[in-house]
This record gives structure tokens, C-alpha cells and sequence, in this order.
């Protein structure tokens, strides 16, 4: 029978961080594999004999480098930092190697160390990790193609997080990217470096602006704290909670339409989401809120209106969300296919941008479209007609109550059609 690879969790304190089995393993071991750092770590208990196999810049390899060994009959062992199983080697090769040629002996998780330091129960704690290449520093509007974008991700949604980093992506990086969100007064962090070494340091709880201004030692570990905030709806916000272009009559999707389209885009949380013709960012705003493992991709012509989204984006605390300025279908190209296109204006393109978003749409995706005008509604159903889409009109008509002396009437909006098109051709129905 095969003996099975051990992958032994070891902290910065060497082999006395190691039980009694996990150090006889690795004193028996005839191939070690590990990172440089913690092989010369254990260089006092691993065999002279041994052949020792760096992995730094050649993970891919690892997996080869087992096979072999267990093929010949040698004892094989992965040191790895902590708990192997979290954020570190050991899911890589089961998923390579399958799970019954592995043992897995963990260590103490160097989360759990640190959350031990700060006295800080972490069973509520969510993990996250930037210990990967140099994601460089962080811009407003990046999506998950930036290496910090996960992250900021998580920090909107978690109370208490702890972030495993690396020696480029550094906690006085990612307190940077608080401060460009303009979220400086929403967290605190603490770093705990160099655990279990001789020069252990624990920097207690700091402001966002100490920690940007600080560098720590590596490796360390880095919790970040959300303050206590109030909570706003996800969706549905007054028409008076978004900045607004004057004097003409605020470029805003009003309310009530708002609610209906979003409902007809059938967001999902983890949606695509095109929003052409901005405006104030409303839809595009509360659609990101409501898909937090998705993203928003919104497009505006007017610098002016460009401005005031990206003052709404701020405001509103939004991540995932990329703001271009310039005249739709300019650009497009670039995004992901989305799975829901909203419309609400289209710079005299209309009928281009339809077969666009109609083409690029993901299956199962809505494309919704907001008009004012008889016009605007029969070129964007003629279109619709031609490439052959599953479409439907509502019209919307709200009236809001205004006072009057002692009294209330009701003010009448605007009329709004709502157009939802699918992709594909159209489908029979029943009606006599």
C-alpha cells in the first residue's frame, strides 16, 4: 500500500511548534517540499540525507514531485504555514492527488494566533487573503481583475476580518485602500507580525490613517474592525438620497420605476450588470448593493453627471461598481457578457446598443430599458421585433401626495415605459 504524503502545519517557532507524530514524520521524511522560508526553519530536524525541494514560484510542480516520490517508495512530506487547509497547499493537492494519498496534520491556524493575541473570539471572524502576487495599489472603480478587489468586497460585509497578506501586499496598503474609499472613519485595524519569533509585535487597534502611515514587519497577520453603521435599504431609496444634476429637474430614475426595473432585471448576487446612460447612478448603485458578489459596470457621457455618480458611488458605500465616462457603445467591449443591461439612456444609439446588449447578454439575462417618449419606445420595440427577442412593455404611471392647505392631492409623474427583452425568438402564448 502507497504511504500517504504528510502535510505538516508548522508555525514560526520551528520544529517545537510540532507534535510528537508531526516531527517524526518529517525527521523520517527522504523528500521535504516547502516554501524556502520554513525549510531553512527546519533545518535542524530534517534528515541530512533528505532531498529537499524548494516550491517557491513552482506550485504546479508540487503535485509532480509527490507522484514521483511515492512511485519510488520514498517518504514525502509539504510543510506548509499554520493550517495547511485554510488559504494554504493542502486543498491545491487533494484537488490534484485526491484526497486518500494525503495526511493532513494542521497546526494552530496563524488566524487563530492572532485573534489570541488581541483576546478577540473569532468563531464570527470571516478570512480573507491578499497573499498572492502584487496587486498594486488599489483605484476607485477597479473590478476582480485588481487583486485587492475581494477584499474590499469582503470588508463592506463583514464585521471583523482577518487578512492574510504578503510582502508586497502590506497592511499599510490595504489601509490605503480604505482611505481612497473614503471609509477611514468605518474600520479600525490591528497587525500582529512575526508570531512566534523572538520579535512578536502586536500593534493594538489603529486608525485607518495610523495604519496607512505605518509599515509592519513580515509576515504578519492583519484584523480589520467595522464600526458599528446604520443600515440603509438595498433598494428603494428616496429620490432626495442621491445627488442630482440641476437645474434640469435632476436626471434621477424616480423611485417607483426604479423598484420595478430592478425587479425585472432579475438581479442574483453574484449578477453582471451593464448600466448605460447612468444619469445619477441610481439603478446601477442599487443594483451593485443588491448583487455584493457581482458587479456593476455603468457608462455616462456627461462629465457632469460622471461627477455626481461617482459622489453617489461614495456616498453610498459602494465597491463593485466601474464607472466609464463616455458615449455608449464606446468601450462596451471591454466588459463582461452581462446577465442583466438597463438602459435609461441611450446618446441617439438606441437601436445599436439593443442588438449589442442583446448579443452579449448571458442566457437567462434581461435587458431593461426606461423611456420617456412615444419615439424612443417605437424605435426600441422595432428593434426588438427585428432581432427577434422575447419582449414586453410596461407603462408606469405614479402619483405622489403633495399638501395642500390641511389637506393632500395627488401629483402626477411623468408616464414611464418600461421594455424588458430577452435574447432568442419569441414565445407562443395562449391568449385567444
Amino acid at each position: 500500500m502507497m504511504e500517504p504524503c504528510r502535510i505538516i502545519g508548522v508555525l514560526d517557532n520551528g520544529s517545537r511548534s510540532l507534535t510528537a507524530d508531526a516531527l517524526a514524520y518529517l525527521q523520517q521524511a527522504e523528500v521535504v517540499i516547502g516554501g524556502s522560508r520554513l525549510l531553512a526553519l527546519l533545518t535542524d530536524v530534517i534528515a541530512p540525507s533528505a532531498e529537499r525541494r524548494d516550491l517557491t514560484g513552482q506550485l504546479s510542480r508540487v503535485p509532480l514531485w509527490i507522484a514521483e516520490a511515492q512511485q519510488t517508495g520514498k517518504k514525502v512530506v509539504v510543510v506548509a504555514t499554520g493550517d495547511p487547509l485554510c488559504h494554504g497547499i493542502a486543498h491545491f493537492l487533494i484537488d490534484k492527488l485526491g484526497r486518500e494519498r494525503l495526511q493532513i496534520l494542521p497546526n494552530l491556524s496563524m488566524l487563530q494566533l492572532a485573534c489570541a493575541r488581541l483576546g478577540l473570539a473569532w468563531q464570527e471572524v470571516r478570512i480573507g487573503s491578499v497573499h498572492s502576487r502584487d496587486a498594486g495599489e488599489w483605484i476607485c472603480g477597479a473590478d476582480a481583475r485588481h487583486g485587492l478587489y475581494g477584499l474590499l468586497q469582503l470588508l463592506r460585509q463583514s464585521p471583523l476580518t482577518a487578512v492574510l497578506t504578503s510582502p508586497d501586499n502590506t497592511p499599510d496598503r490595504i489601509a490605503r485602500m480604505l482611505q481612497r474609499e473614503e471609509l477611514t472613519e468605518d474600520y479600525d485595524i490591528a497587525v500582529a507580525a512575526q508570531l512566534m519569533q523572538a520579535e512578536e509585535a502586536n500593534s493594538g487597534w489603529l486608525s485607518v490613517d495610523e495604519a496607512a502611515g505605518r509599515r509592519f514587519a513580515d509576515p504578519n497577520i492583519v484584523l480589520i474592525r467595522r464600526k458599528p453603521v446604520k443600515q440603509e435599504a438595498l433598494f428603494g431609496l428616496p429620490d432626495r438620497r442621491y445627488r442630482q444634476r440641476k437645474p434640469d429637474k435632476g436626471l434621477i430614475t424616480k423611485r417607483e420605476v426604479r423598484a420595478v426595473s430592478l425587479a425585472r432585471m432579475a438581479l442574483k448576487p453574484d449578477s453582471v450588470v451593464w448600466d448605460i446612460g447612468a444619469g445619477s447612478g441610481s439603478v446601477g448603485l442599487e443594483a451593485a448593493r443588491l448583487c455584493p458578489q457581482g458587479h456593476v459596470y455603468a457608462s455616462e457621457k456627461n462629465a457632469e453627471d460622471v461627477a455626481i455618480v461617482s459622489a453617489n458611488r461614495s456616498s453610498l458605500q459602494v465597491s463593485n461598481y466601474t464607472l466609464r465616462h463616455g458615449r455608449a457603445p464606446d468601450g462596451l467591449e471591454s466588459w463582461p457578457d452581462p446577465d442583466a443591461v438597463f438602459i435609461g439612456g441611450s446618446g441617439g444609439e438606441l437601436r445599436e446598443l439593443i442588438a449589442l446588449c442583446l448579443n452579449r447578454l448571458r442566457e437567462g439575462g434581461q435587458l431593461v430599458m426606461n423611456f420617456a417618449t412615444l419615439e424612443n419606445l417605437a424605435t426600441a420595440t422595432e428593434a426588438l421585433k427585428a432581432a427577434g427577442a422575447d419582449w414586453d412593455v410596461v407603462q408606469l404611471q405614479a402619483a405622489r401626495s403633495k399638501p395642500i392647505l390641511h389637506m393632500h392631492r395627488l401629483q402626477a409623474e411623468n408616464p414611464i415605459w418600461i421594455v424588458c427583452a430577452q435574447s432568442g425568438a419569441p414565445q407562443e402564448t395562449n391568449d385567444e
